[in-house]
């Protein structure tokens, strides 16, 4: 079963107690959990490995990127965690299919698991300034979203003067020139809401706010 959590695209954190019955019901059912666990920092400030569970190195292997929280976007390189034994299964299909990361890279992303708290903590300060932002956006487009969500998105409801998140998303797309995710990209569950990124700079986020808000203005 392939699970991630800090959830995306919904961006919420679970409980220990959701860990502790996802453990649980995969011995019960004699399956394998994959967790993909990218968004663990970023403005999470308790990040969690579903590996740390009791029994959980019995039934889980936890997948994690660089991507996110190094901001390593693009490298392409990431890492596997679990018991011995699954890792060796991994290791010898994957030695058929490639020889191994770039060195370079490899010694590169070596010294960014070096960085300190402190590295962290500024990278999510942007994030939280940057979330701020979006969440002021949403209010003037009269979404609803939970605020203690974590991950570089913000994923709001949509007003009920919208069918859908794909109406809504062409209507600010149309109207102000600026563009919002629909929800619906990531399958039918998600058509009532949109998806807002928090990967554009502050300067951006204030000018997709000040179309909007003119476009408003002129209704």
């Amino acid at each position: 079963m392939w699970v991630n959590y800090p959830h995306m695209p919904t961006g919420q954190v679970p409980s220990a107690e959701f860990y502790a019955r996802l453990i649980k019901f995969a011995k019960k059912h004699q399956i394998l959990i994959c967790h993909d666990n990218p968004y663990s920092f970023i403005l999470n400030d308790q990040p969690v490995s579903l590996l740390a569970v009791p029994g959980a190195m019995e039934v889980v292997v936890e997948l994690n990127s660089l991507s996110k929280s190094q901001n390593m976007a693009g490298w392409r390189i990431g890492m596997l965690a679990g018991a011995k034994d699954r890792i060796d299964e991994v290791i010898r299909f994957k030695s058929n299919m490639d020889s191994g990361m770039f060195l370079p890279v490899q010694l590169a992303a070596a010294k960014a698991l070096q960085l300190g708290a402190d590295w962290y903590a500024s990278v999510n300060d942007v994030y939280r300034r940057r979330r701020k932002l979006v969440f002021e956006l949403l209010d003037e487009l009269n979404a609803t979203y939970n605020p203690e969500q974590v991950g570089m998105f913000v994923w709001a409801k949509i007003p009920e003067q919208y069918k859908d998140g794909f109406e809504m998303s062409d209507a600010i797309l149309y109207g102000a020139n600026v563009f919002i995710t629909p929800g619906g990209i990531f399958g039918n569950a998600g058509n009532g809401f949109i998806r807002v990124s928090l990967c554009s700079p502050e300067e951006k986020l204030e000018e997709a706010m000040e179309r909007v808000r003119k476009v408003r203005r002129e209704k």
